[in-house]
């Protein structure tokens, strides 16, 4: 994945045929599907996973994640510790072998995936929680920060004091979009209709993704 970041290896198994290399998509895929998955490792080598929304930002040519934890999470502590892993997924789906030609084929499952690296930074004042906060919902609700704006200041504060917000300046960046790359162009129609026709609707959005990546 070429972004100006580091790939010198890969972490997650990408055969080439699936390996993403679309910077614009990549970054629209995890702007879309922000709700994400922070992974460290403590000083006892145990890896702690938390679930969060992030903000997915380009400033200064640097592609940033900002997000917060709650104070009493103590994953946060793990930050010293070195890079962390923040890991985009959404959607996937089940892709069956009657969608296939031969009849010696078997299920697999389709789906795309972003991997992020990078030393996490604390961002300690209250007017920099503030700013994380509402960043957060500028992407999710803009129409609340009115609402937030009246909010009393000593509510606020109280609440910030609880969190802890943090960015992570990406280091290095691995997308996969493993979506029937390695199957025939009838064989990939087949797929996205079978997923068209499906009571799933993750099936239909995997339907979309697929239309746009064999367009």
């Amino acid at each position: 994945m070429r972004f100006g970041y580091t790939t010198h290896y890969s972490v997650m198994y990408t055969p080439s045929h699936f390996r993403l290399d679309n910077p614009e998509a990549t970054l629209a895929f995890m702007q879309q599907y922000n709700f994400a998955t922070l992974i460290t490792s403590g000083p006892d080598g145990i890896p702690m996973a938390t679930h969060l929304p992030f903000v997915i930002e380009k400033r200064a040519g640097q592609l940033l994640l900002t997000a917060h934890l709650a104070r009493a999470n103590p994953q946060w502590n793990h930050f010293s510790t070195g890079d962390v892993l923040v890991v985009f997924q959404e959607p996937h789906a089940y892709i069956s072998p009657r969608w296939y030609d031969k009849t010696q084929s078997v299920p697999t499952w389709n789906y795309q995936a972003v991997h992020a690296y990078g030393p996490p930074m604390l961002l300690q004042t209250e007017t920099a929680v503030f700013e994380t906060l509402e960043k957060l919902m500028q992407a999710s609700e803009a129409a609340y920060l009115k609402q937030w704006a009246g909010l009393p200041e000593g509510y606020k504060t109280g609440l910030a004091k609880g969190l802890v917000a943090f960015e992570i300046p990406v280091s290095r960046l691995e997308a996969k979009a493993k979506m029937s790359q390695n199957r025939t162009e009838k064989e990939i129609r087949q797929v996205i209709a079978g997923l068209q026709q499906s009571d799933n609707p993750g099936d239909h959005e995997m339907a979309r993704l697929m239309e746009d990546l064999h367009k």
